[in-house]
């Protein structure tokens, strides 16, 4: 792997030497006040009428041919600046960007090129600054970036207190979260009420549901990338908030001005220390949920050519039944990168990370009769990335990288009047691997594509037992064991590679119109194995195996893209459908959790999700916001279960209605409202039933043959600005804010699933009667405030 990147990198760097008369600009584009790098500003060469973006390190490179030129930086919220350059040599030029004091009557609610949706390449992502996102009504009024993104097309979740999000028909566990590139395998604090991601310290988010780079892999329905914060590099600033749940509080400034800079900032909720004075001498003693997390990041310019940057993650949830019993889960992640430009025109990155995801349980009001147990998935990564600006119509990109699983399953002990029992999993072991190659090229002023490959591997290794499994006698039932070795230590037990093509291309009508379409196949070698209604924190992560092989999913996506009002008004319409392989499901019955036969519970299906997403945004004035609605299908097939037929996922929505509106009142108020229409989740319906010794026992002739109700809320906020300016006219140091919010206005009881159980009573013929029973996570509407302040 390493000899094909030195390979490559030699041929792109002769092919650069080709070319030696034209000259290149670079450099990296910030923000004046903080000198954070802008992700996503266009650099225009006016007299060519061409340029770049910056990439997600704020750097750029354009290279043409010598002669005077006008360069223009523009970043929408920003005073855009001219600069002349005369070209006859290689030339950086890092420029910084001043932040518009907007009028009312100007606010803006993105942070890219105002016409971006149609000139830029990508299609199928969903991106929202902070800024945005701080405007929408949030649950107990605290900002939040996963929730924020379900209001956008295609992103759904089954309800209130279910973890993570789904995309395209995607599972959770189908969705690769990254945070500064280490991966984050549960992205939800207090059961999917709040995400992990901290506000103050992000810097810019993306959801890539279609079109994905090659770069990118691993999952099959998504890549959610977000970035943190550098610091500020120029000075000191405090940031946080009080809620009605928990506080925050962030720090950040220069280390060395101009050179180094940090971040700092934590999160801790305190229902438990307020609800602890009145669950003392009584039962609910040390019951309680809660979270905390810390987020921190720093960076130095060892010069103008190389930069570091080191952060890291640690959060967790404790969930208390009393002082001895509960269970807790929580993420840790570190990440290490290094930027260095080789020349004008190649950039690269390189990534060290480690992701650290452990969640555990423990029952037992004595340390002589307990159970406990406890199991972590962590990962190592090695990635290496180039990009290589070739010319105005070229940018190369390559790189590999390499991961290292290790599965800890079960650690499992069981204590009965003192006698211990150790039922624990063995660990299992996997390394994954890719390359990958990919070019985005502007064939003339209507034409851009964006193509490339990657080429991934799996290994399965040992140490450990190793299960074959006889076929069961009739599908959908478990498959028994036919035999079972033993495998050394990093033996290979099993090995997967696939080839993953991508393809994108962007075509303009006009000015304001494109039309874009893509094509992209992914691998996902680990699988989250979870038979509950909705993804719960304990869930199992397994890699594939002898028995589970990759899953694997193409998708195909078209869509129109248009703007309106000199791009006030943005539309969108995408179709897509989605064709997947090797889907994992469960026998009915199926024990996921401590079960070292668990392959044999498992089968395997193909799935397909198709529909149709619409978008329209207005990104100014007054009044602004969007409104999404996506009419989407998914199904699985899966032999043993339906008799063969399709059916629908849990997590198959028809109708998916979003709008988000935000009126910005006066200098001191801006309202926001969101409303949501959802259709009803599938869920198992009993076929029949029978009685056995008074008790009525269900049986299911389909699976997810039923639909919950339908779901729909109604969120308000308003947020009153404080004073910004003293009394003489100077700006105050304090900047501060009041949110308040009521989530579920009109109080509605969502149902989040349906379950049947008996009665006492009989019916006239004497058999027990039944009745569904309907569960609402949140049955009324919740009302709170937080201040937020900054100085």
């Amino acid at each position: 792997m390493k000899k094909l990147i030195l390979t490559l990198l030699s041929g792109v760097l002769l092919f650069s030497a080709s070319g030696q008369e034209k000259f290149t600009i670079s450099g990296y584009v910030k923000d004046q006040s903080d000198g954070e790098t802008l992700i996503g500003a266009t650099v225009l060469i006016r007299e060519l009428s061409s340029g770049n973006i910056t990439n997600v390190y704020g750097f750029y490179s354009i290279t043409i041919p010598p002669g005077e030129y006008s360069v223009e930086y523009r970043y929408v919220g920003y005073q855009p600046i001219q600069k002349t350059v005369s070209l006859n040599q290689n030339v950086r030029l890092d420029v910084e960007l001043l932040s518009t004091e907007q009028k009312l009557e100007e606010v803006v609610v993105t942070a890219k090129p105002e016409d971006e949706n149609v000139s830029g390449m990508e299609m199928s992502t969903a991106e929202l600054d902070i800024t945005t996102i701080q405007k929408i009504p949030a649950f107990l009024g605290e900002v939040d970036v996963v929730k924020s993104l379900q209001l956008l097309p295609g992103v759904t979740t089954v309800g209130e207190g279910a973890s993570g999000f789904n995309v395209r028909g995607g599972s959770v566990g189908q969705n690769l979260i990254l945070l500064d590139e280490a991966p984050v395998y549960n992205s939800s604090h207090m059961f999917g009420f709040f995400s992990v991601f901290n506000p103050d310290a992000v810097k810019d988010v993306k959801l890539y549901k279609g079109g994905i780079p090659a770069e990118y892999g691993g999952r099959l329905s998504s890549i959610l990338d977000v970035r943190m914060k550098e610091g500020n590099i120029k000075k000191y600033e405090v940031n946080g908030g009080v809620g009605t749940i928990f506080s925050r509080f962030a720090v950040e400034g220069p280390i060395a001005e101009n050179k180094s800079s940090f971040i700092l900032a934590g999160r801790r909720s305190y229902i438990d220390v307020l609800a602890q004075p009145f669950l003392k001498n009584n039962d609910l003693d040390g019951v309680g949920l809660r979270f905390y997390d810390l987020t921190g990041k720093t960076n130095y310019y060892i010069s103008d050519k190389d930069r570091i940057y080191l952060s890291g993650y640690l959060g967790r949830d404790v969930f208390k039944f009393d002082a001895n019993q509960g269970f807790d889960w929580g993420n840790k992640t570190a990440s290490l990168r290094w930027n260095h430009l080789f020349n004008d025109r190649i950039f690269s990155n390189t990534t060290l990370f480690l992701s650290d995801y452990d969640y555990s349980f423990q029952v037992g009001e004595t340390k002589d009769d307990l159970f406990s147990w406890k199991s972590r998935i962590l990962t190592y990564n090695f990635k290496e990335q180039f990009s290589y600006f070739i010319n105005t119509s070229n940018e190369l990109s390559f790189g590999a990288e390499a991961i290292l699983y290790r599965f800890k399953p079960a650690e499992v002990l069981g204590v009965s009047d003192g006698e211990e029992s150790d039922i624990s999993l063995d660990e299992r072991k996997s390394i994954e691997t890719a390359i990958y190659l990919g070019n985005t090229q502007k064939v003339n002023d209507r034409l851009s594509l964006q193509y490339g490959v990657r080429l991934s591997g799996f290994q399965y290794l040992g140490a450990g037992s190793i299960y074959y499994y006889e076929d069961a006698e009739v599908k959908g039932e478990r498959r028994p064991v036919s035999s079972i070795e033993q495998a050394d230590n990093w033996e290979t037990i099993q090995f997967y590679s696939n080839l993953e093509p991508r393809f994108s291309f962007k075509y303009s009508v006009n000015p304001s119109t494109s039309i874009k379409g893509s094509y992209n196949r992914m691998s996902q070698y680990i699988h989250l194995v979870s038979n509950t209604t909705a993804s719960l924190p304990t869930d199992v992560w397994t890699p594939s195996t002898n028995n589970i092989k990759p899953q694997l999913a193409d998708q195909v996506a078209l869509g129109v893209f248009k703007n309106f009002l000199n791009n006030q008004l943005e539309t969108s319409v995408e179709v897509y459908y989605k064709e997947s392989q090797n889907q994992v499901d469960y026998i009915d019955g199926a024990e996921i959790l401590i079960n070292r036969f668990l392959e044999g519970d498992l089968l395997s299906g193909d799935g397909r999700a198709y529909g149709a997403e619409f978008f329209v945004k207005k990104n100014s004035g007054k009044i602004n916001g969007w409104v999404s609605y996506t009419l989407a299908r998914t199904e699985l097939k899966v032999e043993g279960i339906n008799e063969g037929d399709w059916y629908p996922t849990r997590f198959d929505q028809t109708h998916n209605v979003k709008v988000t509106a935000n009126y910005d009142w006066s200098e001191k108020w801006s309202v926001s409202a969101n409303f949501t229409y959802i259709t009803g989740t599938p869920y198992t319906l009993p076929s029949y039933r029978y009685e056995n010794q008074g008790y009525t026992i269900p049986g299911v002739l389909g699976r997810n043959n039923g639909r919950i109700p339908d779901y729909h809320r109604l969120d308000l906020s308003a947020t009153w600005y404080m004073r910004t300016l003293k009394s003489d006219g100077s700006p105050k140091k304090l900047q501060d804010h009041w949110v308040f919010t009521v989530y579920n206005v009109y109080a509605r009881r969502n149902p989040f699933s349906i379950y049947f159980a008996q009665t006492d009573d009989l019916s006239v013929a004497g058999q027990a009667i039944t009745q569904a029973n309907q569960v609402s996570i949140l049955g009324t509407f919740v009302p709170a405030v937080s201040y937020n302040f900054k100085f």
